[in-house]
């Protein structure tokens, strides 16, 4: 049986022919055997920004439209579980349904607010889509905010924890041990956030290799010849933006999870930016580059908080000097002037570099198609990398001077 023919899960899995990334993943599997409770939770906040990358790179990297907006569908799908699966008390309402269904109604409710605003997402792009959108998280918190028997308000809700038919993601219900390890929350988290993201990756590569892929791309890279070519410009836009907030939706649902507790005021301008500076510094329009931006944008400062007792140039919030928070901005701010000077392709161009210079000379068919890729990349990010800096810029609360 061919490669092609192969079904399901498996026949995507192969089609990659990438064992760098097979042996991450099984790298992956065996970590909750021997990490600590704090790195199994960072990493279950890692696949949570993982998916939400995923889906703003087929936005912005690779159909070629900026959205600020990204912040408020984490916001619809935290808050939209939260209500769904929880129950009423104290003034705050739920409904009680089972975990695995609100999951699935929050990705859907995250869908439909996309849905909503794709009409604009067709019709405008660049800046001014940035603009727009940016209006969505600056009205969505107001309105969160004063829907307290949904959200809970300024103070938030608490966020019922997943769970399977006949099993909790919890530390017990039931009790589980593998191979003498027992298994609590963090482990049960851990492969649930591990598989949702894959699924996401793969379906978003899935998605760039068929017509759709082509066609996004298209409509990035020249919107008047992907018209003339038959491309419905406007419709791909919208379902690009669609995807996009259902993927943030999920990402919300991962989000809520590994807090515990959400609130609207969790999900600022400056989460949007975040995101923006995951997918540049991970490659636009690359999936593989989006998850290595999430990791670390969303693990870097954790990690300094963990570890900012041990670390001399830190000080506690508040001490006048700088801190773990303070410490990871200007870390990934400098990652992002250093890779939009030297490779503007991100980490996905710095590692198709390093693969080049591995394998050596290449076939020339091979040789053509790497060119062609690197090509699209570029394109992408000519377009589309001024277009975030100013984004980034001009969202960013910190460029604002105080009076």
């Amino acid at each position: 049986m061919s490669r092609a023919k192969l079904p399901g899960l498996l026949g995507a899995l192969t089609s990659l022919r990438r064992w760098p990334t097979v042996a991450l993943f099984a790298i992956a599997v065996v970590i909750p055997f021997y990490a600590d409770e704090f790195w199994l939770r960072t990493g279950f906040a890692v696949f949570a920004a993982v998916i939400g990358a995923v889906g703003l790179n087929l936005l912005s990297g690779t159909t070629g439209q900026l959205s600020l907006g990204h912040a408020f569908f984490l916001a619809v799908g935290a808050i939209s579980y939260s209500f769904l699966s929880g129950e009423g008390s104290g003034g705050i309402s739920g409904l009680g349904l089972p975990p695995l269904l609100a999951m699935i109604i929050a990705v859907a409710v995250s869908g439909l607010a996309g849905l909503l605003f794709s009409p604009v997402a067709a019709r405008v792009r660049g800046l001014y889509l940035a603009i727009a959108s940016l209006g969505l998280v600056v009205a969505g918190q107001h309105i969160l905010n004063t829907a307290t028997p949904l959200t809970g308000g300024f103070n938030g809700r608490s966020v019922p924890d997943f769970s399977l038919p006949g099993f909790s993601f919890s530390d017990s219900d039931p009790d589980l041990t593998v191979l003498g390890v027992p298994f609590g929350q963090a482990e049960r988290l851990w492969y649930l956030g591990l598989l949702l993201a894959a699924l996401s990756i793969i379906f978003a590569n899935n998605l760039l290799r068929g017509r759709s892929g082509v066609a996004l791309e298209a409509v990035r890279d020249n919107p008047l010849a992907a018209a003339v070519n038959g491309v419905d410009v406007a419709a791909y836009r919208a379902r690009a933006f669609l995807l996009s907030s259902m993927y943030a939706g999920l990402s919300g649902v991962l989000y809520a999870l590994s807090v515990g507790s959400v609130a609207p005021e969790s999900f600022t301008i400056e989460v949007s930016v975040q995101y923006l500076v995951m997918i540049v510094l991970g490659g636009l329009g690359s999936m593989g580059g989006a998850a290595a931006g999430a990791a670390f944008v969303t693990a870097l400062p954790l990690v300094l908080q963990q570890y900012s007792d041990s670390l001399p140039f830190l000080s506690a919030p508040g001490s006048g000097g700088v801190s773990y928070a303070d410490a990871a901005r200007f870390a990934y701010g400098a990652a992002v002037v250093l890779i939009v000077l030297v490779e503007p392709t991100g980490a996905a161009g710095l590692a198709r570099r390093a693969r080049k210079h591995l394998r050596g000379p290449a076939s020339s068919s091979d040789t053509n198609d790497r060119e062609r890729k690197k090509s699209t990349s570029r394109t992408s990010t000519q377009n589309s990398a001024p277009m975030v800096a100013a984004a980034v810029i001009a969202a960013s609360p910190d460029t604002i001077p105080e009076k």
